[in-house]
C-alpha cells in the first residue's frame, strides 16, 4: 500500500557502484552553486531553491523508489533548463562531466564503445565549444579577426596538460613501467608526441631511451604489391617482428644491441646501425603505428609496459553539420609531409590511403581498450594551416580517380574533403605555431629532428 503522507524528498540514493546512501539536498544545491559561480552570478538562497524543484521532479518521477545519481543529475539538468538559466544548465553540465572525468582518472580507465572513445570525444567537443572554435564560421571568425595566434596559444597550451597527464600517470608507475608505448594511426603525431612525452619525464626525474621501431620494416621490395604496383607498408607484417622482440628483451636483460635503419627514400633498411643498450633504472620510449598491436611487443610483460594511444579526436563541423572525418585530418597532414619527408606526390598519398585505412580497423583501432592513456592531437587551428598545402591537389585526385572503378574510395574521398574545405579560411603564415607542435612535425619548421 502506498504511504498515508508522501515523501517530500527521497530517502537513499543509489550510487555507481549500486550501494545505497541517505540522501543529501546540500550536495545538490553545493553542485548547482559551483555552476552559478563559474559563471559570477546566482546565489545559496536560489540553488536552495532549485534543489527543491529537484526534488518535487524526484518524487513525482520515481515515489518511494531510491533514485540513482544519474537520474538526480538528469533532473538537475533540467530543472535548470526549464527554470530559464540555459547558461547555468551548461555550466553545470560541464561540472558533471569533470566529475566523472576526476573518476575515471582515479579508476585509471579507459573506455571505448566499439572502439570509439566517446568520453574524450565529449570532453574535446565541450572545448571546441567553450573557445568557440566548434565550427568552420568560427574558424573563420579568429582567421577574419586577427586573433588566429590567441586560438594557437590556448589550443597548444591544452595539449600541453594533457601529455603532462599521461607523464604523471607513467612517473606513478615508475619502478614497475619498462617500456612506454606511444601508438596511433598514421599522422596522429606520435613522433613529436614522443620527443616532447620523454621531455616532460626526464622533468619528472625518469631516464629514458627512446627507440624507433619504423627502423624495423623490411625492405620496400619485399612488401605485398596491389594491382597498381603499389607497395603496402602499414600492416604490421612489414615490420620484423621476431627481430624487434628479440631486441626489446635485449634490452630490458641490460644487453647492448645494434637497431637497424630503415631509409624511406629508397625503401630499404640496413642492419645493426644504432647501438642501444638500457640502463638498469631507465625506461624504453617506443614510437610505433603498432604499437598496441599485441605480437608486437609480445617479449614484455604487460604489466612493465605503459601504452599512450593517440588519434585526432577532432570536432569541428561545416555549415551543414558534418564533421571533419578523423581519417582525413590524417590524410591531410600525411599528404604534406610526405611530399615533404619522403619524396611522395599529394596525390599518392591519397590513392594509397586505403592501405593505411584498412590496416587501421584491422590493426590498430581494435586494440584501443588496451590503452593507458588516449590522448587527442588535434588542433582546431591547424585546418586553416594544411589547407593551403594541400586544397589544390584534391581536384587533381578526383580527375584522376574518377573514372576509374577500382580508385572510387580515393575520388570520394579527395571530394569529401575538397567540399569540407571548400569555406575554410587559409591561413598562410606559420609564424604562430610553436617548433614544438605536432603540426611542425608536417609542416615543417620543428624544434626536433625527424
Amino acid at each position: 500500500m502506498p504511504p498515508d503522507h508522501p515523501p517530500t524528498a527521497p530517502r537513499t540514493v543509489i550510487k555507481r557502484d549500486g550501494t545505497a546512501v541517505p540522501y543529501d539536498r546540500e550536495r545538490i544545491v553545493v553542485a548547482i552553486l559551483k555552476a552559478f559561480a563559474s559563471l559570477r552570478q546566482g546565489s545559496r538562497e536560489e540553488a536552495e531553491r532549485l534543489a527543491e524543484k529537484v526534488e518535487a521532479w524526484l518524487v513525482q518521477a520515481y515515489g518511494s523508489t531510491p533514485p540513482t545519481v544519474e537520474d538526480i543529475q538528469d533532473i538537475v539538468e533540467r530543472i535548470l533548463m526549464d527554470s530559464g538559466y540555459p547558461e547555468v544548465a551548461r555550466a553545470y553540465i560541464i561540472y558533471r562531466h569533470e566529475r566523472a572525468r576526476l573518476r575515471d582518472a582515479r579508476a585509471r580507465r579507459v573506455e571505448a564503445t566499439d572502439n570509439i572513445p566517446y568520453r574524450i570525444i565529449y570532453e574535446v567537443l565541450l572545448w571546441n565549444l567553450d573557445h568557440r572554435c566548434d565550427t568552420i564560421d568560427h574558424l573563420n571568425e579568429w582567421v577574419e579577426s586577427g586573433r588566429f595566434p590567441e586560438l594557437v596559444r590556448e589550443a597548444e597550451a591544452r595539449f600541453d596538460r594533457d601529455l603532462r597527464v599521461a607523464a604523471e600517470r607513467i612517473r606513478e608507475r615508475q619502478g614497475t613501467v619498462r617500456l612506454v608505448i606511444i601508438a596511433g594511426p598514421s599522422s596522429s603525431g606520435k613522433t613529436t608526441t614522443t620527443m616532447r612525452l620523454s621531455e616532460y619525464l626526464r622533468e619528472l626525474g625518469l631516464r629514458l631511451v627512446p627507440i624507433n621501431l619504423d627502423h624495423y620494416f623490411f625492405d620496400l621490395e619485399n612488401h605485398p604489391r596491389d594491382e597498381y604496383g603499389d607497395y603496402d607498408y602499414e600492416t604490421p607484417n612489414a615490420l620484423d617482428i621476431e627481430r624487434i622482440n628479440r631486441d626489446l628483451a635485449a634490452l630490458l636483460e641490460g644487453r647492448p644491441i645494434r637497431t637497424p635503419h630503415y631509409d624511406f627514400q629508397t625503401g630499404r633498411r640496413t642492419l645493426d646501425v644504432h647501438p642501444m643498450q638500457l640502463g638498469k633504472d631507465e625506461i624504453l620510449l617506443v614510437d610505433s603505428l603498432h604499437g598496441l598491436y599485441g605480437p608486437l611487443t609480445a617479449a614484455v610483460p604487460d604489466h612493465q609496459k605503459f601504452r599512450l594511444y593517440i588519434e585526432t579526436l577532432e570536432q569541428v563541423r561545416n555549415g551543414y553539420g558534418v564533421f571533419l572525418r578523423w581519417a582525413d585530418l590524417r590524410m591531410m597532414r600525411r599528404m604534406v609531409r610526405d611530399a615533404r619527408q619522403r619524396n611522395h606526390a599529394p596525390v599518392q598519398t591519397i590513392t594509397h590511403w586505403h592501405y593505411v585505412r584498412t590496416s587501421e580497423l584491422k590493426y590498430i583501432i581494435p586494440y584501443i581498450n588496451t590503452a593507458d592513456y588516449i590522448l587527442n592531437s588535434a588542433l582546431p587551428h591547424e585546418l586553416s594551416i594544411l589547407k593551403p598545402r594541400v586544397i589544390t591537389f584534391l581536384p587533381e585526385a578526383m580527375k584522376l580517380c574518377r573514372d576509374d572503378p577500382r580508385r572510387q574510395d580515393a575520388y570520394l574521398r579527395a571530394k569529401r574533403l575538397a567540399e569540407w574545405l571548400e569555406p575554410l579560411r587559409e591561413v598562410h603564415d606559420d609564424s604562430c605555431i610553436p617548433a614544438n607542435s605536432i603540426i611542425r612535425e608536417f609542416i615543417g619548421g620543428s624544434v626536433y629532428t625527424y
